[in-house]
């Protein structure tokens, strides 16, 4: 199957939808990486490099947003929520402008850049941001319609994207809906709750404890706020014990999303499979390994939740 980086994707929906007149791209130098030159090749007039400023261009992005356009702000997540946070709050998010930030290169799969650049922090910083609205897909078809999503919705969002190639997830007849979680299978044992690249491992991990005879629901939460409350309170109900596996701090993260819903609605066991520790330079497929971001983590902490029950 070919694989694809959610950051190709982004760009690509860009061009995709930019027929709009009032869609408006910026970025902070980094549009080779970022992707958002399709959109500068395709319509250079509503591109704007704003040179290694991001919260100057958070502002800008701002101001066109309070002018009635569309804004996209495109730069890596450790600068769009790290370096910009103070102008993603007060710029967008206080006055609840229409800019759309696309985070590339999130999470420890950016590799061999090592601690600085790999953000694993992003989405507790946009989630306490009042009005935002937060998407972390998880495969190509996701990644392209949660940009139509944005363009669709009015108010801030925060797209996370990943430099990584990935498998698909999701088929041809895939719909994407804002804050609904998808369920890629059923299960009675046990759910994985699972986000952007670790939805792959959560369905590995579902096969092999299928042929162990557990039977595990996967549920594929691509918008963490507002997130799907009804199809996490039925699966705490139904399956008794749940395992969340994300690319990121288990602090403010999905996990606490996915425990503030249950702990509030549904109480059952919940493991949580993130990092508690800044990343280091190393290939991806290795600092998963250390890092416990593996199909094989996920069927211990599963096995380990079942047994609390």
């Amino acid at each position: 199957m070919a694989k694809k980086a959610t950051r190709e994707s982004y760009g690509a929906a860009l061009v995709e939808y930019g027929n709009n007149p009032n869609i408006v791209v910026l970025d902070a130098d980094l549009s080779k990486s970022t992707k958002t030159d399709m959109f500068k090749k395709t319509y250079p007039e509503r591109f704007i490099n704003m040179g290694i400023a991001e919260g100057n261009m958070m502002c800008v992005a701002a101001g066109l947003a309070a002018s009635g356009k569309i804004a996209f702000a495109s730069t890596f997540a450790m600068f769009a929520a790290g370096r910009a946070f103070e102008q993603v709050r007060n710029s967008i998010g206080y006055t609840k402008l229409n800019v759309k930030i696309g985070a590339t290169h999130a999470g420890i799969s950016v590799g061999e850049d090592g601690a600085s650049h790999q953000c694993l922090e992003d989405i507790a910083l946009m989630r306490s941001i009042p009005n935002m609205v937060v998407i972390n897909p998880a495969d190509d078809r996701e990644a392209m319609a949660a940009v139509k999503a944005a363009i669709d919705h009015e108010g801030p969002v925060y797209m996370r994207f990943g430099r990584l190639a990935v498998e698909d997830v999701n088929d041809d007849d895939y719909k994407f809906e804002l804050g609904k979680g998808v369920q890629l299978a059923d299960g009675t044992d046990a759910t994985i709750i699972a986000t952007g690249l670790m939805v792959q491992e959560a369905l590995k991990a579902a096969e092999q404890l299928k042929s162990e005879g557990i039977s595990v629901r996967v549920i594929n939460i691509h918008t963490i706020k507002p997130i799907d409350e009804e199809i996490i309170i039925k699966a705490a109900k139904e399956t008794g014990a749940i395992v969340t596996a994300e690319e990121h701090y288990i602090m403010g993260g999905l996990g606490s999303a996915v425990t503030e819903v249950v702990c509030a609605n549904a109480p059952v066991p919940v493991k949580i499979i993130g990092t508690d520790r800044f990343g280091k330079s190393g290939k991806p497929a290795e600092l998963f390994e250390e890092y416990g971001l593996t199909a094989a983590n996920i069927i211990n902490q599963v096995k380990a939740a079942i047994a609390m029950k």
